[in-house]
């Protein structure tokens, strides 16, 4: 397993590591900034499929970080690469939004709820019981059952809304078939964003909040992993888990590097030797 020191590329979750509430976290400005200075390729993900990258580029430059599209990678993303690598070309039924739809028209799929190959699931805030109701038929009828996410609950000003994860309990309730989750905490999400950037988990690190997605992936994938508390965990939360992250960090912020410690602003008033 590779040391923090030796790590060539990164991945990182977006949600309670480089953003809290749409306000960027202490340090996250500064590391991705770090990582483009030092020319180390990097990918923000998130679970969350409702959002194209596009959109989700936009929303964080608003929060005031700075992440081109072509550094996010969603569930979305993920999904619609694994049924590209799946069956090339081939169709499905989509309950979701924009995230999930463009990456899949973008992958050469075929949107139609007439005998699909697949049926798809991920976030929407929309759900519809017809749409439900047609999903379900089509599985019966053999249409095999993909979802983005496993996310049983999202969060929203108001509390917890129902997410991916229990929208899909419905119909494999329904169903009796277990859908294929191509997300977190499935390692391929780690797998496909390392091949989009021509990273190998020898020297690839993954930073997360979240112990039953990000750090379990991360260990299953081969990553160097790094808890960060400005999330949902804490010790109680870690220690409820038989697996450890390699490191656990108060922030990204301790992932910033030290800005050179310098005295005043005459030269002559400079130490030979930099202070440490």
């Amino acid at each position: 397993m590779a040391k923090r020191d030796e790590i060539e590329c990164w991945l990182t979750d977006m949600d309670g590591v480089l953003v809290h509430e749409n306000q960027p976290l202490p340090g996250a400005a500064q590391l991705l900034q770090q990582w483009r200075d030092q020319g180390k390729p990097f990918l923000v993900l998130t679970n969350n499929s409702i959002f194209t990258p596009r959109d989700l580029s936009a929303r964080l430059k608003a929060s005031g970080l700075d992440v081109p599209e072509e550094f996010l990678w969603t569930s979305a993303l993920a999904t619609a690469d694994f049924l590209a690598s799946q069956s090339p070309g081939g169709s499905a039924f989509v309950i979701g939004e924009a995230g999930i739809t463009t990456a899949l028209h973008e992958a050469g799929f075929v949107m139609t709820d007439t005998s699909p190959e697949y049926v798809v699931v991920g976030e929407t805030r929309n759900y519809s019981f017809e749409a439900i109701t047609r999903a379900i038929r089509l599985i019966l009828a053999g249409a095999r059952f993909i979802v983005t996410n496993p996310d049983a609950t999202g969060p929203s000003a108001e509390g917890p809304l129902p997410a991916t994860g229990a929208v899909a309990a419905l119909i494999s309730k329904a169903t009796g078939k277990e859908p294929y989750v191509v997300g977190k905490p499935n390692p391929m999400m780690f797998r496909s964003a390392m091949n989009k950037i021509g990273a190998h988990s020898e020297n690839t690190g993954m930073i997360g909040d979240r112990m039953d997605t990000d750090i379990v992936a991360g260990i299953e994938a081969g990553l160097h992993t790094i808890l960060v508390l400005t999330g949902i965990s804490d010790q109680a939360e870690i220690d409820r888990y038989p697996f450890r992250p390699d490191e656990i960090l108060g922030g990204v912020i301790d992932l910033v590097d030290a800005e050179p410690f310098t005295v005043g602003i005459d030269d002559d008033l400079m130490p030979e030797e930099p202070l440490v």
